[in-house]
């Protein structure tokens, strides 16, 4: 099985521009941005509750805890939010009137989603833009592969992504023509 399409900046403008039009625009712009700004599966942002995010205040936290429920391989991790994406959330939860232990993400159906049903979510954005390598694990590996190219060291590439061993994170990160252009001119 051929692994996911990484996205460059345009493509992912487009999959951004194209979540504007759809009837849940502000959570399905959100889950797409935390996909490619924190590098969650989709199964760790279905199980996301509103107070993993905020702090009690209702303050967009620096980074929180996944907790060994919501990850995978039963190990807790801390995710750690840029300043775009704690922008995209902030902007969200202006428009949400959630409870601490409510989904951040609620389906159609008023609660968290499925992780299938959240893979599904991805696919259909993603099909609708053209970009039909793309799945729900392309945010994790472009954001994999875009802190490798800016020279961030795979031990913490392996830390941020929760994987146990580097050689599972070095299978995330994609080489591209642009890379290797760019890497001969060092020289």
């Amino acid at each position: 099985m051929p692994q996911a399409q990484t996205l460059n900046e345009n493509q992912l403008r487009r999959v951004l521009h194209y979540c504007r039009t759809r009837r849940h625009f502000a959570r399905d712009q959100t889950i797409v941005l935390f996909s490619f700004y924190a590098g969650l599966r989709a199964s760790e942002l279905a199980a996301l509750k509103h107070a993993d995010v905020f702090d009690s205040e209702g303050e967009v936290r620096n980074q929180f805890t996944l907790s060994t429920s919501q990850s995978k391989g039963g190990r807790a991790r801390t995710v750690y939010l840029n300043q775009r994406l704690r922008k995209a959330l902030a902007d969200y939860a202006q428009q949400q009137h959630s409870m601490p232990h409510q989904p951040l993400f609620c389906s159609q159906k008023g609660g968290h989603f499925s992780a299938n049903t959240m893979c599904q979510l991805f696919l259909d954005v993603y099909k609708a833009v053209g970009l039909n390598n793309a799945s729900s694990h392309s945010g994790r590996r472009t954001f994999i592969t875009r802190l490798a190219t800016a020279g961030v060291g795979v031990r913490v590439l392996a830390e941020l992504a929760g994987h146990s061993h580097i050689s599972t994170t070095q299978r995330y990160i994609d080489v591209n023509s642009d890379q290797l252009t760019a890497a001969v001119e060092l020289l």
